[in-house]
């Protein structure tokens, strides 16, 4: 995911919601949703079978021709390939709308236009985020070919939503310019790193601010039922001078305004492979306090104006090649495990990884919601002033 600003994916602000609703006046209602001769409509398949197999899916989403998508810059996770992978497989258009939005953008969209042929068919969500989605029965239960391959607490039961790629909260920084590059949120509150620490993105707002919150909560005693801490901790980074509320991007990193940015390891990875040519050395690490993995979702919106190109979307995501390619682009796909035992797993990207030790335990439901309710109310006031 440029990996541009946020792929933002919490609560939500106004502006979204304002900008959502101008953009909802324009555009036609869909016309009718693609239906084979014998009265299957792509737009209730449940999965490929429902259809009548892949090669009708196929069909009939290279007759629809388009495909909607939001909120997925080019250079997230490698989004770029997979985009242009699908394209030339399928020769269907794909249109990439408001590539530098967020999880509540999508979501706000949905909401917005639905019934109109602008509407985004498929949405790529901070896992809360699909949570509440689905709980506003605005998804598409949808099982792809391989969903009994993804672990079970990665993926709704109904195919509402279903976990795609993740990563570990990581801590990036420009070693040209910083001495003594930190390692550890406790090393972040050192006076050296004065006006250097930045998020990428606001954490009511963004997925991997979010995280990063979370994260620093794990590393102060907090736990997945306490996101206090986190905020205890980022206002103290505001107080003493840390913190900047400069969201991180490519952009801010080359400029030198965001010298540290807190961001998933994917991106900061990503960083380090677009940076190399343009002198910038940057150093990417999974901080050993807190450590705090998590995965982005799929899902089709219930009113998708193309139901079958965004079925056959989520068909290729989830096949050996378009896990393999967020792979190549340092996320770690939801089907890693069972392509390592199949032989379908890119070794070679995998090994090139960040590493961490251990293994990864995810919040539940409960406990997202939980820590987005305390992160909306207290954000503003931990970093304000």
């Amino acid at each position: 995911m440029t990996v541009s600003p946020p792929r933002n994916a919490v609560l939500g602000g106004s502006l979204a919601v304002v900008a959502a609703l101008a953009l909802s006046a324009c555009g036609a209602a869909p016309t009718n949703s693609s239906t084979t001769a014998d009265g299957k409509n792509a737009a209730t398949a449940a999965s490929a079978a429902d259809f009548g197999g892949m090669d009708a899916l196929v069909k009939a989403a290279k007759k629809e021709g388009t495909l909607h998508i939001i909120a997925v810059p080019r250079d997230w996770a490698n989004y770029g390939a997979i985009i242009d992978g699908f394209t030339k497989k399928y020769g269907i258009k794909i249109t990439d709308e408001n590539p530098d939005g967020s999880s509540q953008d999508e979501i706000n969209a949905v909401t917005s236009r639905k019934g109109q042929d602008r509407a985004p068919d498929v949405l790529d969500l901070g896992s809360s985020f699909a949570l509440s989605a689905a709980q506003q029965g605005l998804l598409a239960p949808y099982k792809v070919a391989t969903f009994d391959q993804i672990p079970a607490g990665q993926k709704d039961p109904k195919g509402q939503w279903f976990n795609d790629y993740g990563g570990y909260i990581s801590i990036g920084c420009d070693a040209k310019r910083v001495k003594t590059c930190p390692t550890t949120f406790a090393d972040l509150l050192k006076p050296q790193y004065k006006g250097q620490v930045a998020l990428n993105g606001n954490p009511t707002k963004s997925g991997s601010a979010f995280g990063g919150v979370y994260a620093a909560a794990l590393a102060n005693k907090g736990s997945f039922d306490d996101i206090q801490p986190g905020l205890d901790f980022f206002a103290k980074l505001k107080k003493n001078g840390n913190y900047t509320p400069v969201e991180s991007t490519p952009a801010t990193v080359e400029k030198g305004e965001t010298p540290i940015s807190i961001d998933w390891d994917y991106l900061n990875a990503g960083y380090a492979d677009e940076f190399k040519s343009k002198g910038v050395d940057w150093k990417v690490t999974i901080p050993s306090d807190g450590q705090y993995a998590q995965y982005y979702s799929q899902a089709i919106n219930k009113d998708a104006p193309h139901p079958a190109a965004a079925r056959l979307w989520q068909e290729y995501l989830y096949s050996a090649e378009g896990q393999n390619l967020w792979l190549k682009g340092y996320a770690r796909p939801a089907l890693m495990t069972s392509m390592e035992s199949a032989g379908t797993l890119d070794k070679t990207a995998a090994a090139k990884l960040p590493q961490v030790s251990g293994t990864p335990s995810f919040p539940t439901e409960a406990q997202q919601s939980k820590a987005k309710t305390v992160i909306a109310s207290g954000w503003a006031k931990a970093v304000s002033g």
